[in-house]
Order: structure tokens, then sequence, then C-alpha cells
């Protein structure tokens, strides 16, 4: 069942200076809410200053919270890490945890208000005595990927507005009430990598990126040598500038020898992954083996999959997909559904 909210109370909007954070702040304040925008500082770009005008015509307060040295502790630094490592972390999922939620906790006791309310694409569900979130009206628009280890605490406190709309539909909303973001193009890019290449980026923030190592075959021999293991990530075709006599792709990044591993297109296929760090939304912890459709990064289709947790760690569990997937990159996240609806996930070993 839906939650029902008293439509007097006060809610705190995450305002991004886009269009979906516009709209939400717009249909909640039409709907008799008392609206404050509010806008995270994390040192990338200037979104402050546009929110800021978003929030002024639509006659609500403005707030700007200052989150730079969380931020970098938090997400950018584990981001780097996590390359260093020899992963492909996803920034966003991190974020969400670590930031843009828990921020908000403190903020509302500040304000005295009784919710956030962002601009996700994401429906909220009350079930039992718990909180679960369902994928978007707008499959192509669903966020619930990124949102699964937002904590029971915290999505007691949450309204999202976007869930049953579609990014057309919300266009249409800010065109045709003259917002001054109806225009604003989506951002898909890594919120703190302003250029858009994370090789980049990562080259820039550490010199051992750059280190020349050997490429091998999957046999171990000696195919080649690359310029830096930042410019690499699992599955990647593009760009490996090798002739093995078959379309070469990475399979592995072997950060402990600076080695990169080549093979064919068939190497990346699996029938089994392993995740850590798990949670989920409608229990606590995994008990018993479940049946579920299984996203290995945020564009894949599903695959229906069998979790069975490890009864020795019970943050840990084994996936074993009915079909094998391909390329299961370390660092991503695995997150589990039964329908439209989050089960929960974790992050793949």
């Amino acid at each position: 069942m839906k939650r029902n909210i008293n439509k007097q109370q006060k809610v705190i909007v995450a305002m991004s200076s886009g269009v979906d954070s516009s709209v939400a702040a717009f249909l909640l304040r039409e709907k008799g809410y008392q609206v404050i925008g509010a806008t995270f500082e994390n040192g990338y770009g200037n979104p402050a200053e546009r929110a800021a005008a978003i929030c002024r015509q639509l006659g609500i307060e403005h707030q700007v919270i200052d989150i730079r040295d969380s931020f970098d502790k938090q997400v950018v630094r584990p981001f780097i890490e996590s390359y260093l490592s020899g992963q492909t972390p996803n920034p966003c999922v991190l974020c969400n945890e670590k930031i843009k939620f828990p921020v908000f906790l403190p903020l509302l006791e500040q304000l005295e208000a009784d919710f956030i309310a962002t601009g996700h694409y994401v429906r909220l569900f009350k079930q039992g005595s718990r909180f679960i979130l369902r994928q978007a009206v707008c499959q192509q628009k669903d966020q619930s990927y990124f949102m699964y280890r937002i904590p029971q605490h915290i999505l007691a406190k949450c309204i999202f507005p976007l869930g049953e709309y579609t990014k057309e539909q919300v266009r249409f909303i800010a065109e045709e009430n003259g917002l001054i973001s109806a225009k604003q193009k989506d951002s898909y890019d890594i919120c703190f990598i302003e250029s858009g290449d994370y090789r980049q980026y990562l080259a820039g923030t550490d010199s051992n990126y750059l280190v020349p190592g050997e490429i091998v075959d999957s046999s171990g021999s000696v195919v080649g040598e690359h310029q830096g293991l930042a410019h690499y990530t699992i599955g990647q075709r593009r760009g490996v500038d090798v002739s093995l006599g078959y379309p070469a792709y990475v399979v592995k990044i072997d950060r402990s020898n600076n080695r990169l591993v080549l093979g064919a297109k068939e190497d990346l296929f699996t029938d089994t992954a392993r995740v850590e760090s798990l949670v989920f939304l409608p229990f606590d912890y995994l008990e018993t083996p479940i049946k579920a459709e299984v996203k290995i990064r945020y564009k894949t289709v599903p695959v229906s999959a069998q979790i069975i947790p490890d009864t020795d760690s019970p943050r840990c569990a084994e996936i074993i997909f009915d079909s094998p997937v391909w390329s299961v990159t370390p660092g991503q996240s695995a997150v589990f559904y039964d329908g439209d609806m989050l089960l929960g996930g974790g992050y793949l070993k």
C-alpha cells in the first residue's frame, strides 16, 4: 500500500537545478506542501546558483549545504581507490547511500521539516512495517538500481514525486508552467568528472595509472603493452589495439601485476557471481535461497537467478544465473528484483 502523507507538512526537496528536481518541487508545492529547496555544494560545477534561480521562480526558500569534505572522502576517494584495486565502481550508488540522503537528516531537524523529496524516478510503498521501492512507471528512466542501499530509517522520511510520471510528462509540466529548467539537457556523466572522461580523470589523480605494463592472452603469453590500466574496463573491446586473430576483449585487470588480460567474447560469460556488502529492503538478512531477477549493471536486462546466502558471512551470497551473463564486473552492483519490487543487492566481487 502507498503511504498516506499529510499534505500540509514541510518537505525539503533536493534541488540539482535540473528539470526533474524542479518539477518535483513544483508538484509538491501545487499539492499544498510547504517546500524548501536544498542544493549540495560538492565543489564540482555550479548548481547552487541555478537552483537558487529556480527556487525564486517557484517562490520557495533555498538552502545550500556544503558537503565538499564528506563528498571527497566518501565518494571521490573511494571511487579512485576502487579503480586502483582493479574494480569498476558506480559512484552514484555510493553517493546515495553515504551523502545525498544521510545529509538531509540533520537538516530535517534544523528546519523542522517532515520529509525529504528528490527527483528520482522510483516509487515508494509501505509494506507491513517496511518501506519498499518499486521501479518507476517510466522504465527508461527508472533509477531504483542506484537506490538499493538506502536504509529504512531514511526511506521512512522520503517522497518521490516523479515515480508515476514519464520523462515526457515531466518535460511537458516544466514547459507548460514556464519553468526555467524546462529545456535543460539531462546529465549522464559522473558529476565530479567534468570532462566526462573517467580515464583521463583517473590518470590525473594518480601517476600509477599511466605506468605501462604487459598485455597477455588467457594463456599468459605476452601479446602487447598497455599504457596504463586506467584506460580499460572489463568487457572493453574498443581501444584494445592487439591482434589475436579474433576480436579481443578485456577479461581481467590484474592490478597487482599491472597486467591487462585479453580473451575472446565467450570468455566473459559466466553463470555464477559472488556479491558482498548485501542489503535488503523487505527484510534485514537473507536467511534462505530466493529466486530473483538480477541486474549486474544499470542498463542491462534483468536475468533470472537464485541468490544463495553464505552461512558464514551473512552479508555475502552466491548468484546462480539461470542462463550465462556477460561481463560480470567487480565493483559494480548486482541488484535484485521481484517483478518491479526492489529487493536489495550488493557489490560484485
